[in-house]
């Protein structure tokens, strides 16, 4: 596998480019209503775009992203962008972090540092992690797919390679939102090579068998997924129209950064352990540098394909069918669906269950002291093997 050393350079005319089309937004017109009430805040969003316009610096936050060590390896012929940070310990363990859908491999840079270097951060180097963070295909400088098809369980055919190419033959896995599905495609498909999957999200598309054979459901699974459609018909708006018509909404986003602005910003805010105000987790700076991210590289469109792809292959579990790695999941309050433990012990063995006080959904941004220290926690035991 060839793998070569990647550094982010976004060309001056690029950026001159995405101001130029900030200054000239038409805004939409809209009924007076109560802030966030019908979708994105106006006022924010016009004081965010000014911002982003006129003040952020995406040259200094290219650097801060060019500081972790980047890669590029063609995986099965396919381009895969990565960050691959070495641990500072005796034994690091391999581990691999998959993110989602508005996130990027951004996410992680402050899980990271406490995951690669616990005692930087009060902890123990024996607990150290080598660190893997792919962009999923089609996201930020991972090539697109080159053909229909690419769904979870096709991610985590290459993510298996990509371990083995960097010398990781056995490894455990990590992710929520898209990367749930990644990880648990990983633990299903190469359980020969996954020692554990750790997850902070259940993927919405998640069944296990439901049957004459298996026990009836309980109580807290029945309002569990009762909240979850409820959910669904109020809040799940972006999803099916990422998974039923993703080309006619790429056509909007991939043109307007305003229009991308507030289609990933108002998910920050929404599935965030923020109270209502978004800038108190995120910055401004940091909600711009993932969303340049998105428009520099222009794969709002690929990102989005991957809802269709996985709607065809969705996490549906046979009588009987078993995951086989271990399972530990960080339950945050704020997260978007709230599964019993009961829903998940249907198909995996969980052997980690964490409420956590706090965070939702982007948890490795929100919290990432509360994260790394569950992974460490679940991954310990398997460094003993």
């Amino acid at each position: 596998m060839h793998i070569e050393p990647f550094q982010i350079a976004i060309a001056d005319h690029d950026i001159d480019d995405l101001r130029r089309r900030i200054r000239a937004t038409r805004w939409a017109p809209a009924t007076p209503s109560p802030a966030w009430q019908q979708g994105v805040d106006a006022a924010w969003l016009r004081e965010l775009a000014a911002y982003w316009a006129e003040r952020f610096d995406w040259r200094a936050a290219e650097r801060g992203l060019n500081r972790q060590p980047q890669f590029l390896a063609d995986v099965d012929g396919q381009r895969v962008h990565f960050v691959h940070r070495r641990g500072v310990g005796p034994a690091p363990y391999p581990l691999v972090i998959t993110h989602g859908w508005p996130g990027s491999f951004f996410e992680f840079h402050a899980l990271l540092d406490r995951l690669c270097d616990p005692a930087a951060f009060g902890g123990d180097s024996v607990d150290a992690f080598h660190v893997v963070v792919p962009s999923l295909p089609g996201f930020a400088f991972s090539q697109a797919p080159a053909q229909a098809g690419m769904s979870a369980f096709q991610v985590a055919d290459r993510w298996a390679p990509l371990m083995r190419g960097l010398g990781y033959e056995r490894f455990g896995a990590q992710g929520g939102d898209l990367g749930a599905g990644v990880s648990i495609a990983l633990a299903t498909r190469h359980p020969q090579a996954v020692d554990g999957i750790h997850l902070n999200f259940l993927p919405s598309s998640y069944e296990p068998a439901i049957g004459a054979a298996q026990k009836p459901l309980t109580p807290a699974e029945e309002k569990f997924l009762r909240e979850k459609n409820e959910w669904a018909v109020l809040e799940g708006g972006y999803a099916h129209m990422h998974a039923t018509k993703p080309l006619t909404l790429a056509a909007s986003l991939n043109d307007s950064p305003v229009g991308l602005a507030a289609w990933i910003g108002e998910k920050f805010r929404a599935w965030s352990d923020c109270e209502g105000e978004v800038e108190r987790v995120f910055s401004k700076d940091d909600l711009l540098t993932n969303i340049s991210l998105y428009w520099h590289t222009q794969c709002i469109g690929p990102a989005i394909q991957m809802y269709w792809e996985n709607r065809l292959q969705p996490m549906r579990f046979a009588e009987g069918q078993r995951v086989v790695p271990p399972v530990g999941f960080a339950h945050f309050p704020r997260e978007i669906n709230h599964p019993p433990r009961s829903w998940l012990e249907r198909t995996f063995n969980v052997v980690q269950w964490t409420d956590m006080p706090r965070g939702g959904h982007f948890a490795a941004m929100e919290k990432p002291d509360l994260l790394a220290a569950d992974i460490r926690r679940f991954f310990r035991p398997m460094r003993q093997q």
